[in-house]
């Protein structure tokens, strides 16, 4: 079947920019979001990003503040991470789960593992349906998508759960002042 080719292909094929293919230039809104529509891979014309969707993303932690109204590689590759992980969780646990890696990674760093993860996840996909029965019913294939995207969704829910509970109060409440822009200063009372 044409159309399964060409879905295949494009699993195959089609991927973000890398860090280093990212405007190096600082881009606005409306640019950031033109941007963004190329770096994922689409079947319909629904909005992927909105700027009110970028703030919004800002206001919770899990973009960095635009400087100047202007956005960076870092903005660019946090919204590409966004932009996929949230076609499979909520907007919550994908902003538990950016918020976790951003306290672990520099933002370079967590890109190049994210654009690896995906080339790895897309790729097995494309390998799948190649594994297809080419006689069985195409309704088969996409239940069996539709579970294992099910299942995991499952896994990385409960693993964010337990993130959560092992990451110790202080952690929490540093990372909960960050998010609402606060800064731990010291008092008189405290020891360097």
């Amino acid at each position: 079947m044409e159309k399964l080719q060409e879905l295949k292909q494009r699993l195959r094929q089609e991927r973000p920019q890398s860090w280093e293919a990212m405007p190096d230039i600082d881009l606005y809104m409306d640019q950031v979001i033109s941007y963004m529509s190329r770096q994922m891979i689409q079947y319909n014309d629904r909005e992927m990003l909105t700027s009110a969707m970028v703030n919004n993303y800002i206001k919770d932690g899990m973009l960095p503040r635009a400087v100047g109204k202007r956005y960076s590689r870092v903005h660019l590759g946090f919204l590409t991470a966004i932009c996929a992980l949230k076609q499979v969780l909520s907007v919550r646990d994908t902003g538990r789960l950016i918020k976790t890696e951003r306290t672990q990674q520099d933002s370079k760093e967590l890109y190049a593992y994210f654009l690896q993860a995906l080339d790895e996840a897309l790729s097995q996909t494309a390998d799948d349906i190649d594994a297809y029965p080419e006689g069985e019913a195409l309704s088969r294939l996409a239940l069996d998508f539709a579970l294992r995207s099910y299942a995991n969704r499952l896994a990385c829910e409960r693993i964010l759960d337990i993130i959560d509970e092992t990451t110790p109060p202080v952690e929490q409440n540093k990372k909960a002042d960050r998010k609402s822009g606060k800064e731990h200063t010291k008092t008189a009372r405290e020891e360097p």
